[in-house]
Order: structure tokens, then sequence, then C-alpha cells
């Protein structure tokens, strides 16, 4: 490469500013993004970062000037950061500004008033550590003999797996070394982080999506600076500027919320893998129900695995799981939302003062039609995932476009029970009220969680007793710790079981395993009663025996069949423009090209993305497939260089 283009100066408002100098003979094949290098600058002499190398120039070369050399000042962190923002850009597609915008995304010119630091509620003196028991000490010293190789602490939920995160941060302190812990955001409440703040005290800092950027810089200045040993929060705390990074946890790591939805439309877990190596440190990823390429990789000794198999605390053991088949309900005359052991559970909850929590399970629901005889649901013969309905009686598959007339009756039994679902959390809450007038409830939904510090409040109400039923989406069961809830009902697994995404049943699966998670928490025993219409569904049936290996086994051999990652990889190509026959041409262009020019992959589509138009923009979808991610970084790069002004692409 003959030429580097440069910053000299990385706060926020400089990045669009980039120099290009010549690479002179002797550091070719020596630089690289993120050397600090020394360039003449007008009259003066500076220290500049590179941040690409090219052959194309942007001067006329003989006007261009030559870099001096490599700048002979220690390597800050600033030079990691610029590093994985390059390996982003070639990661993620996107331009290099995008991704120095996020990992650099601390202002230097705040108003003084934006600078403050919310402080949580310190408590006046530290907790003494938490004596580890046998399967957490096992797995603490397991991860650290490995160190830095990355682990995966495969726990069940309740089993203490923040007493082992706070073990590995306390050893990371006393090396010198400093912490960073993702947590999804509907997690960072003050239940959760309070064991942290009496562990560490004013050694740790918690950064959220609702700080300005005046407060996250101070923040992250704060772990510059070295005041901070732990960095808590969402995706974006990832970019801490630790200059001494040992250890990334990442907790629940299968959770959607670390990917990013904005360009670079990043996973929050490869990025932490390209941090620590950048760091020479570690990463561990928990969760009691993990991703299958995360497990995937563990079963391949790419990751250490260590599990912690029990439950904490002492006398708590996993629920009592029931699942109902709605079909019986049905047949037997019952037409409520609650089936008839649900109602007498709860009953028996509200007689004993002891608390439940009803969940509507409505995540990846994309208006998917089903039997409620036989509990089968419409699916593309193609693709094996369900067909989604539209407006006028159609229903499509969006991968292959796939699409069949609305039927009148059941195709698998004839019933003419077959539609969509369509129950929301205010229903729910209106039919607790009128079936037991005595219930206190609270409703946790977008409607009731869109005010800021709403949805810590709600929890708070709920934990302090303030309320017998606490009902609400996905949003409850995420990492919460209620010791008086001893029920949890679970009103309709199937409808992520039939989402529009290959990934439908993995959802589902963490999904309720979570649910159940959260009841007999406390002294007291819990029961988890499941509603489904489809009771033998492996989905189903390895959530109410919590047998993620089980689950993992079955699930595997569906994606194997069909080269869904994890056993292969799968690039999704989203094509956009405001005039829908030119959105189609261009899709139809870009399939055609792909077959072309890359015969071993398999081309699926285009058809309609799941949501067709937004904001008068037509969108459609094209993936393909292939067994190595490799060769889909091909496809990428050549669809990018012919319609990049039309794409959006997201390797799976």
């Amino acid at each position: 490469m003959k030429y580097a283009n440069v910053i000299v100066d990385i706060s926020l408002e400089k990045l669009d500013k980039t120099f290009q100098y010549r690479v002179p003979e002797a550091l070719r094949g020596k630089l690289a993004p993120g050397m600090q290098v020394v360039v003449p600058f007008g009259s003066r002499t500076l220290t500049a970062y590179v941040l690409e190398l090219t052959d194309t120039e942007e001067l006329e070369p003989e006007k261009m000037k030559e870099i001096l050399g490599l700048s002979e000042k220690a390597v800050p962190i600033e030079s990691q950061m610029i590093s994985l923002a390059a390996w982003m850009k070639e990661r993620y597609g996107c331009t290099m500004n995008q991704a120095l915008k996020t990992v650099l995304p601390a202002k230097r010119r705040v108003k003084a008033r934006e600078a403050r630091v919310e402080q949580a509620p310190l408590p006046s003196e530290p907790a003494p550590p938490v004596e580890l028991n046998e399967a957490q000490r096992r797995a603490a010293e397991g991860i650290c003999q490995d160190y830095p190789k990355p682990a995966l602490l495969f726990g069940v939920t309740g089993s203490g797996k923040t007493e082992v995160y706070m073990e590995l941060i306390a050893r990371m302190q006393a090396a010198g070394k400093q912490t960073i812990l993702l947590i999804p955001e509907i997690s960072l409440t003050y239940q959760n982080l309070r064991r942290f703040y009496q562990r560490f005290g004013d050694r740790v800092s918690v950064v959220n999506s609702r700080l300005s950027a005046g407060e996250k810089y101070a923040h992250f200045e704060a772990a510059r600076k070295g005041r901070v040993d732990v960095m808590i929060g969402p995706r974006s705390a990832l970019f801490t500027p630790f200059p001494n990074l040992g250890l990334i946890l990442v907790d629940e790591e299968h959770e959607g919320a670390y990917e990013s939805e904005t360009a670079p439309r990043y996973r929050a877990g490869e990025v932490a893998l390209e941090r620590a190596r950048l760091a020479g440190a570690g990463v561990v990823f928990g969760s009691a129900t993990p991703s299958l390429e995360t497990y995937t990789k563990a079963l391949a000794g790419e990751y250490g695995l260590y599990r912690v198999p029990a439950r904490a605390k002492a006398g708590s053991v996993l629920p009592q799981v029931t699942v109902v088949d709605l079909r019986q309900e049905l047949k037997e005359g019952n037409k409520s939302i609650f089936s008839r052991t649900l109602a007498a559970l709860m009953e028996e909850r509200l007689a004993r003062g002891e608390q439940m929590m009803l969940f509507l399970n409505r995540r990846g629901y994309a208006g998917f039609v089903s039997c409620r005889s036989c509990g089968a649901a419409l699916r593309c013969p193609h693709c094996d995932v369900a067909l989604t309905s539209h407006r006028g009686g159609k229903l499509v598959c969006h991968y292959c476009g796939y699409t069949i007339p609305l039927p009148d009756r059941c195709p698998s039994c004839g019933s003419p029970y077959i539609a969509g679902f369509g129950i929301g959390t205010q229903k729910v809450e209106s039919l607790v009220h009128k079936r037991f007038p005595e219930a206190r409830t609270l409703r946790m939904d977008l409607d009731t969680t869109g005010r800021k510090d709403s949805h810590a409040r709600l929890l708070s109400a709920f934990a302090a007793g303030e309320a017998d039923v606490l009902i609400g989406t996905q949003m409850i069961v995420k990492g919460h710790d209620f010791p008086r809830v001893t029920l949890m009902g679970v009103l309709a697994a199937d409808l992520s079981l039939y989402g529009e995404d290959f990934r439908a049943t993995e959802r589902t699966f963490q999904l309720l395993t979570q649910a159940a998670g959260r009841a007999g928490r406390g002294a007291s025993p819990g029961d988890v009663v499941i509603q489904t219409y489809n009771p033998d569904h492996y989905g189903i049936q390895t959530a109410a025996r919590q047998d993620y290996p089980a689950f993992y086994e079955e699930e595997m051999r569906y994606r194997r069949l069909l080269g869904y990652p994890p056993a292969g990889a799968m690039l999704s190509v989203l094509v956009t423009s405001r005039d829908e026959p030119e959105a189609q041409q261009e899709a139809e262009a870009i399939g055609r090209e792909i077959r072309q020019g890359f015969p071993d992959t398999a081309v699926i589509g285009p058809a309609d993305a799941g949501i067709a138009r937004i904001q008068d923009v037509y969108r459609k979808r094209l993936y393909v497939k292939h067994p190595q991610r490799d060769r889909l970084f091909q496809v990428r790069r050549q669809v990018e260089a012919a319609h990049g002004s039309f794409v959006q692409m997201d390797i799976l």
C-alpha cells in the first residue's frame, strides 16, 4: 500500500477530516490501522493515527507529503480503538467514519452542566466477598487457569453466575487490570447492580442509554484515568477506554439486545472477542440458555466450557413445570385464556399472599396463522418457517416469497378454528380483574414503560409487594429476582414458536427457560404453567425440563438439514428503494449476479421483507447460504461494490 489516510485529532468533531500521506518504502508492509506515526503538518511535526492504507491517491503524488516514521511514544488506548474500528469496517461492511464514531463515542467539548456523573446510592461500607459454592469455585478457577482463552459460563437460572463474575472481577482488580461487564439494557436495574456496588464501591461505574453525551464522556474519562476498575452497561460499554483491560464479561450473551440495528450493525459478542484480542484480555460469555453459535464453539473446544448445574441459594430448586394442552381445554369447553390448572394455582397463590407473573410471549410475533384444534401452524414447504398473514387474505414466506391464500379450514385436520392470535397485555389485565377481582396487578409493556425510570419504578413496586400479579411481555422475564414469586404463567408459548425466521424455536426455548427461572427463587417452591397448542414440540418440552443439551441436539439436526447457522453461514441482503418496481428489479439483479458469480452458494428470494414498506421505502430481501462465512464476505464485498446505495447486508 503506497498511501495512508490519517487523522491528527480524534475528537468526535474532527473524525471526518482525514489527510493522506505517502508511505515510505521502509514502512510498506509494516503499517496497520491504529498505529501512531509522525507526520509533517504545516510548519509542525505531529503525531497522527493511521486509519486505512490504500493504493488510490487523493492528491497528486508530487504534492503529497511523506510519513516521517513511527511514533516512539507508548501506544495509548486510542490506537487499540482505531484498530478495532478498522476491523469493524471490514467485518460489518460500514464506513470507517461510522465505525470510529461507534468506538470513540465521547465528545471532547461538552457543557459543564452536562458533565455530571450519575451516582448510584452507594452503600456506606463495602460488603465482604460472598463465599462461592463448589461449582462456582471450580468455574472461576478453570476460567482463570485457561485465561485469556474465551469461556462460556453455562449455569441454570439462579445458579449464581453473578457471584462468579464478581470473583473474576476481584482477581482482575488484584492484578491491576480492569473489567467490562455487559448487561442487556433491560437488566440495568438497581436490584441487579446493588451487589456490585456493595462489593466494589466507587470503583464501579455504570453507563446506560439515558445518559447524555457529556455524562457518558465523564464516565469514560474516569475509566481512562484509572478512577474506576469496572464498567457496567449495555453494548456501548464495550468501548470503555480502559488502559489495561483484563476481562470482558457478556452476561445473558444470547440476548438480541447485543446486536446493533444501525450501522455498523455489529454483534457485541464478536466485537468483544476482537477488543480482547487487541488488549490481550479474556472474554467470558454467561447464560443459562446460550446461543447455538456460542455453545457450538464451546463444544468444539474453541471456548472453555464451565457448568454451574444447580441453584446457588440454599433450599432453592428449579420449579415444577406443567405443560397445558390448550387444544384439550377447548375440547372440554374452556375458552378462557386461563387454563384450569393455571386458574387454580392463581387462586391458591392469592390465598397464600404470594406473588405471580403472567408472561404473554409475543416476541417474534409476525401474524402467523395456526389451528386451535390440532395446533398446526401454516409453514413454508421450502424454508420451514411460519407463513405470515397479509392483507387481502394472503399467507407469505418472507424468505422465498412462497404465497398461498388464507384457507378456511386447517389443511391438517379440517377444523374451522384457524386464525391468528390477537390478545395483548391490556386485555390480559382486564381478564385478570374480571376473574380475580381481589388481585392487585401491575402491567409492564411498551405502554407503561415509556417514561424515564418507569421500568425501574414498576419493578421496585412489585418487589415491595405492592401488587400480586405482574403482567408483561419478555421484559418481565429478564434476570429479575423476586423471592416471593412462586408462580409463572406463560399464556401463549406458540406466539414466538412460529415466528417468521429460522431462530424462532431457539428464541422460544430461551424465553420459556428464562421465564421458568423467575419462579421459586426464594425459600418457597415454585410452579410454572406453559400453555400451548403444540405441547409435544421439542422446543416446549425441553424448556419445560430445563434441558438445554437435549434442545441443542434436536435444533442442530434441523439447522444441519437446511444449512442454517451455525451449521452453515447465511448472508441477509436487504434492498431498499422509494420505487417498488426499482427495488424488485434491483433485488432480482443482485440475485442473478450472485448465482452467476458464486455458483457454489444457494440464493433464496427475493421476497418482501417482514415489513415490506417503512416510511414509503420499499424493502425486498434475499438470503445467500454457504457452509463457510469467508465465502459470504466475498459475496458481500462484490454486492457492495456494485449496488452499495441500495443494500444493507448482515452475515448471520
